[in-house]
């Protein structure tokens, strides 16, 4: 009797393994071709994944200037995965609006990267539907938002311009440009 009571409970733990092993699906070991931003990356086979549960500043394209923290995400991304073995777990076969697959990123040592950029405050956390990891999301937030970690503490080193403008008022008379009316007064009042 007591070892058909000890199979019950070896197989009701066995068919109750965590509830987040039931709904993850996660791949086999897939290259990380390239780092887009704090929070893409191009993996072969896959294409472009989207770090799911967070969101980087962007690094702004064109005209568009970078927000603080943008490049140093996209940095530490590309020191994590770049040219590495990954395993992305995903929740369903869910994609963003540009096409991109939503999973978490875990390297081959097992590092959750999603959560390590949030814990060193390189990205926050952000979802529009609920998460099977969104405790653990919001942990490393926490943590990086106590210890004021990256975006949560001191703003971010920016090279000072090398060029700025000086307001008008602050100009000196010898250093106005000369314009034709300009010319054109001092030649006037120079006239008897």
């Amino acid at each position: 009797m007591q070892v058909l009571h000890l199979v019950a409970i070896s197989l009701a733990a066995v068919s109750y393994t965590s509830p987040l092993a039931a709904q993850i699906t996660r791949s086999d070991p897939l290259l990380v071709r390239a780092v887009v931003d704090g929070d893409t990356i191009d993996v072969a086979t896959v294409g472009r994944v989207r770090l799911l549960g967070i969101d980087a500043p962007e690094i702004g394209r064109g005209f568009d200037t970078a927000a603080p923290f943008a490049r140093e995400a996209r940095d530490r991304l590309t020191s994590i995965v770049l040219r590495r073995w990954v395993r992305l777990e995903s929740e369903g076969a869910a994609t963003d609006s540009y096409n991109r697959r939503l999973a978490y990123v875990v390297t081959e040592d097992g590092v959750f990267v999603n959560a390590l950029l949030v814990r060193e405050g390189l990205a926050r956390v952000t979802t529009r539907t609920p998460l099977l990891r969104l405790a653990e999301l919001q942990r490393a937030e926490s943590e990086a938002q106590a210890y004021r970690r990256g975006m949560w503490g001191q703003a971010p080193q920016i090279p000072t311009p090398s060029y700025t403008g000086r307001s008008k008022a602050r100009r000196s008379p010898t250093s106005r440009a000369k314009t034709p009316s300009s010319m054109r007064r001092q030649a006037r009042k120079k006239k008897p």
